[in-house]
Parts: C-alpha cells; structure tokens; sequence
C-alpha cells in the first residue's frame, strides 16, 4: 500500500455535492450485500446527510491536493462513546490508506472525549470492513439480531454465524 495522498478536514458545507454522491455510492455498495438492486439515490443520500448534521453528528473528510473528496467518515457521540456510523472510501482511491487516515481520526476522537473505542455496526456479509476493523485490533463485541423475514421481503442470500446457517 502506498502512503496517504490525502489530509483529513471537517465536514464543510461546500462539500454536500461530493458527500451526497459519496454516500449514495455507499448504500449502493450495501445494497450489493443482499443484493436487492438499489440505485444511486442522490435525494435520499442528501437527505442522510442533512440528517447527521441535524444531530451534530462529526463528519470528516478525506480530501486530495486538488480539494477532491476521496472518502468520509460519520460519528455518532453519546458522551465519551463514539460509533462509526458510516465509513467509506470511493472506489477509485481505496487500497491508499485513506479509510485508515478516516478511521484514525475517528480513534482520536473517542480518545480526546476520555472513551476507549470506537464502536461498530457492521453487516455480516461485509468482509472488507470486517477484514478492516480486525487488522486495526477490533474484535466482536455482541451478539447476532434474528427476527423473521418482513410479510413479502424476499431473502436472496446466506451469511454464517458460528456452525448456523441463515436466509439473509
């Protein structure tokens, strides 16, 4: 992996158009994971946004010489605990260190509120962010969520947990 060839600011406002598509391509790639066909929805995504904002919510930015936005990273802070809600890096700039440059950042953070961690949801199916979070030292914390399938939902793919196989 090459260095960085990126610097880490805030969440500032000229940077909606960047971050909205950013977070689009997001929920896409998500999506992929069960595999439902979402398209890039650029309302929705401005709408997410507009939501982590209203909640105060910190959002970095990793961003390249030419003011180009090559990833972000949202925490939610409840006093000195603070969650990743979203982590991501667009395509065309990953294997660079970036989500490593994104993810520090939010370790600083937690650790200059007094709080330990950073805290995680992540999908089951989703193996880069696993694979991510393990090579920085992170491991599971809690336990599986199992409910029955919504009325009409139609489960497409499988994920393992321990011996278990279910419809996901």
């Amino acid at each position: 992996m090459t260095a960085p060839i990126a610097r880490v600011r805030k969440y500032e406002s000229e940077d909606e158009h960047q971050v909205v598509r950013l977070i689009a391509e997001f929920r896409i790639a998500l999506d992929t994971l069960k595999q439902s066909g979402v398209l890039p929805n650029d309302d929705s995504a401005r709408q997410e946004l507009h939501e982590y904002l209203g909640k105060g919510f910190p959002i970095l930015v990793a961003i390249d010489d030419k003011k180009k936005i090559l990833g972000y990273v949202v925490c939610r802070v409840d006093e000195d605990v603070v969650w990743a809600e979203s982590l991501f890096v667009s395509p065309r700039a990953r294997r660079r260190g970036i989500g490593s440059l994104l993810y520090s950042e939010a370790e600083h953070l937690v650790e200059s509120l007094g709080g330990g961690t950073v805290y995680n949801w992540v999908h089951p199916n989703n193996n880069v962010i696993i694979s991510f979070l393990r090579k920085r030292g992170y491991c599971v914390l809690n336990l599986v969520e199992i409910r029955r399938p919504r009325k009409g939902e139609r489960l497409t793919t499988k994920v393992q947990v321990g011996e278990y196989e279910f419809d996901y």
